[in-house]
C-alpha cells in the first residue's frame, strides 16, 4: 500500500513539475490567457479553463493506456517486461534526471496548429479548449517526455498500475493550469509575477528532482544490475 502511495504520488508530483517547466508554462498561460480575452464572463473563462485542462489530462491517460495495452498485449513482450523492468528502470531513471540536469539535452519535433485552425478552436467554446488542451498536451518538450516516456511509463509498468499513473500524471499537469484559469477569472492583474516567481522555483525544483532521479536509478541499477546491495 505505501508503495502504490509512493508511485502515485510520484506521478502527480512528476505531472506538477511538467506543468511548471518553461515550455509549457509558456504555453499553458498563453491558451488560458487567450481563451480569457475571447471570453467576456468570468465563469465561461473557469469552464473553458477547465476543459482546456481536461483535455491535458485525458491526452496522457489515452497516450499511457495505448503504450501501456501495446507492450502488455504481446506475451513475449509482456514475459520480457516482467522479467527485465526492474533492471531497465534504473537506466530509464538515470537518463531522464541527466535531461532535467540539462546534461543530456533532446530535440523534439513539435506538433503546431495554424494561427486559422487555434481560433476556430478558443472560438468554440469549452469544447475548443477542450480539444485545445489535447493537441498541445501531445507537443512534449524535452523536460515533459524525459518524465512520461522516461519515468512515469516505465514506472507503470514495473508497479503494474496500468494506466492509474498516466492519469494521475495528467491530472498533475492540468492543476496549474486550472489555478491560472482561476486567477484570470477572479482578475487577478499579477500573472506576470506569479509566472517570474515559479520560473524560479522550477529552476531548482527540476534539479532536485533530477539529482533525486540519478540517486534512486543508481540504487536500483545497483540492486537489479550489478547486484550490489
Amino acid at each position: 500500500m505505501m508503495e502504490l502511495f509512493l508511485v502515485v504520488g510520484s506521478a502527480l508530483w512528476l505531472g506538477i513539475l511538467t506543468s511548471i517547466s518553461p515550455c509549457p508554462l509558456a504555453t499553458n498561460i498563453a491558451a488560458v490567457s487567450f481563451l480569457s480575452k475571447r471570453i467576456v464572463r468570468p465563469a465561461l473563462v473557469f469552464i473553458s479553463g477547465l476543459a482546456y485542462t481536461l483535455g491535458r489530462m485525458l491526452a496522457y491517460a489515452v497516450l499511457g493506456w495505448i503504450i501501456i495495452s501495446s507492450l502488455l498485449s504481446v506475451p513475449q513482450v509482456a514475459q520480457f517486461l516482467q522479467k527485465y523492468m526492474s533492471r531497465a528502470l534504473g537506466p530509464f531513471l538515470i537518463v531522464s534526471g541527466l535531461i532535467l540536469l540539462e546534461v543530456i539535452t533532446l530535440r523534439l519535433p513539435g506538433i503546431a496548429l495554424s494561427e486559422k485552425h487555434h481560433n476556430k478552436l478558443v472560438e468554440s467554446g469549452a469544447w475548443g479548449a477542450f480539444l485545445l488542451g489535447f493537441i498541445f498536451a501531445l507537443a512534449f518538450c524535452p523536460v515533459s517526455a524525459a518524465l512520461f516516456f522516461g519515468s512515469v511509463i516505465p514506472l507503470a509498468l514495473n508497479s503494474k498500475t496500468g494506466i492509474l499513473l498516466p492519469f494521475v500524471y495528467g491530472v498533475g499537469t492540468g492543476l496549474p493550469v486550472l489555478v491560472f484559469a482561476v486567477a484570470i477569472a477572479l482578475g487577478v492583474s499579477s500573472l506576470n509575477r506569479w509566472f517570474r516567481w515559479i520560473a524560479k522555483l522550477e529552476y531548482y525544483t527540476r534539479r532536485f528532482t533530477g539529482i533525486i532521479f540519478i540517486l534512486v536509478g543508481l540504487y536500483y541499477a545497483g540492486i537489479y544490475i550489478f547486484k550490489l546491495f
